[in-house]
């Protein structure tokens, strides 16, 4: 916990994970600047946020300089830089706003940081996307992944990838202070129903009634995480003095096929829905476990929220949406 009043500023800050971890900082006694512009995220998830005092929101692009948006004389000690479409429907959408943000939108921040506060933390979100379709399983940091860089995700994987080399030439060459998290499937309240992911996608159209799309033949498998634990770990990674340079897997090593998570959502919403089969999108991975030794070691830390209790609160938020 900071003993002072510090300075965070979080990128994305009004989307589902962003939304989360404003919550959580300011909490933990932190003054918080939020930018978002709203593409992917919503006003409705800072709610509680615009209540506080220590919370100040901006609405602006990171693709643009941090001058055209940050305050000039505002210190920031630490940076969770988490913009970007994060749902393959609306990357897609969105190619070019998602590797820009990724890519320019990484190094630019850096660079304001490394003038304005060299000595600030600054934690980049990638992805386990960075893994791509892997060939090693589970997949542990030091795995350099298997990905098309020029497939229909690549807007997304591809610039994950861009935005932790840009993180590692300012850790190395710079002497910055830089934490990668790679983040691994993740879901509860504030996930927008319509974004496209699996558990979205599945649990709107169970309390419906609707046909559940399973793409492939439901084999494929993700790890989930609730996204209290993925906070809590977010919150570690940047406060741990012990965590400065490196890259950490965050996700539950819990693993899942696609059918087997239709079946169980199927079943604690009591959907009458039948499960229709679609083919697999272009490049959606096959399998996705995160090795978390390494969370363990450095930061003490792993998922205590077991899938069945935050998947009944995920679906009693989406009850009322």
């Amino acid at each position: 916990m900071p003993t002072n009043k510090q300075t965070a500023l979080v990128t994305g800050a009004a989307g589902f994970l962003g939304s989360h971890l404003v919550d959580t900082l300011l909490s933990r006694g932190y003054q918080v600047l939020g930018v978002d512009n709203f593409i992917t995220g919503s006003k409705e998830n800072l709610k509680s946020a615009l209540q506080n005092g220590d919370f100040v929101f901006i609405q602006g692009d990171v693709i643009s300089s941090p001058d055209s948006y940050l305050p000039e004389d505002e210190k920031v000690d630490l940076v969770f830089h988490l913009a970007s479409p994060a749902s393959p429907p609306i990357y897609q959408k969105y190619p070019i706003e998602t590797y820009l943000v990724n890519s320019l939108g990484t190094h630019q921040l850096l660079q304001y940081m490394l003038e304005k506060n060299p000595d600030v933390r600054f934690v980049y979100a990638s992805s386990s996307e960075a893994y791509g379709e892997p060939q090693e399983h589970p997949q542990k940091e030091t795995y350099w992944g298997n990905v098309n860089p020029n497939g229909v995700r690549s807007c997304y994987d591809e610039s994950k990838r861009f935005g932790e080399m840009v993180c590692g030439v300012h850790s190395r060459d710079m002497s910055m202070d830089i934490r990668i998290m790679r983040i691994f499937n993740t879901f509860g309240p504030r996930m927008n129903p319509a974004d496209g992911r699996v558990i979205p996608n599945f649990v709107t159209q169970a309390l419906h009634n609707n046909p559940l799309t399973v793409y492939g033949d439901g084999s494929q498998t993700r790890s989930f995480c609730y996204v209290d634990d993925l906070i809590a770990g977010m919150i570690l990674l940047a406060e741990s003095p012990k965590a400065s340079g490196m890259t950490i897997n965050l996700g539950n090593p819990e693993e899942k096929t696609i059918l087997e998570l239709a079946m169980l959502i199927k079943e604690q919403t009591d959907s009458k829905s039948e499960i229709v089969y679609q083919p697999l999108p272009g490049d959606d991975p096959t399998k996705r476990r995160p090795d978390i030794s390494k969370a363990k070691e450095v930061l003490g830390w792993a998922p205590k929220v077991t899938f069945e209790v935050g998947l009944q609160k995920t679906i009693e938020y989406f009850k009322g949406k």
